[in-house]
C-alpha cells in the first residue's frame, strides 16, 4: 500500500501498468473519497450498506471503527463482486488493511491495488484454524 501525496497526480498515477484494478483514497471537504482506477468510477457506500450498515455517514480509514468496517465491506463488494467473499472477510480485511491506511494530510491520498487485495485475502483464507476439541 503505497500512499500518493500530490491529489492532481493520482489520476495519472492509478492504474498500475498492468492493468490491475487501483482504489485511490483521498479527503475531500473532509470526507473519504474512493476512486476505482481505470475509469476514476467513485466507489460509494450504498451497496455495501444493503449488507451491513456500519456508517451511513461514509468511508474512513486509520483505525477500527465503523467508518472503516464501512470501506472495507465495500472495497470487498466491489473488488470480489461476491456478497459472501465480502461479508466473511471483511472485518479482518479493515483490521488487517484499511485501519493501516493513511489521509491525513490535505492533499494525501492512499493507493490499494487488486493484487494487494488478492495477498490480503489470501492471508486472512490460509490462517490456520484451531483444531477442535473433541
Amino acid at each position: 500500500m503505497s500512499g500518493i501525496t500530490d491529489l492532481h497526480s493520482h489520476v495519472q498515477r492509478g492504474a498500475s501498468d498492468d492493468g490491475d484494478v487501483v482504489y485511490v483514497g483521498y479527503r475531500h471537504r473532509g470526507r473519504v473519497i474512493v476512486e476505482k482506477q481505470p475509469g476514476q468510477e467513485q466507489v460509494t457506500p450504498d451497496r455495501s450498506l444493503e449488507l451491513a450498515n456500519h456508517s451511513p455517514s461514509g468511508f474512513e480509514v486509520g483505525y477500527c471503527g465503523s467508518g472503516p468496517a464501512q470501506l472495507a465491506l465495500a472495497l470487498l463488494l466491489d473488488y470480489t463482486d461476491d456478497e459472501d467473499v465480502a461479508l466473511e472477510e471483511y472485518m479482518e480485511f479493515k483490521t488487517k488493511v484499511v485501519s493501516q491506511l493513511e489521509c491525513t494530510e490535505p492533499d494525501g491520498c492512499w493507493r490499494l491495488t487488486g493484487r494487494e487485495i488478492d495477498a490480503a485475502l489470501r492471508e486472512t483464507v490460509d490462517e490456520p484454524v484451531a483444531p477442535s476439541v473433541n
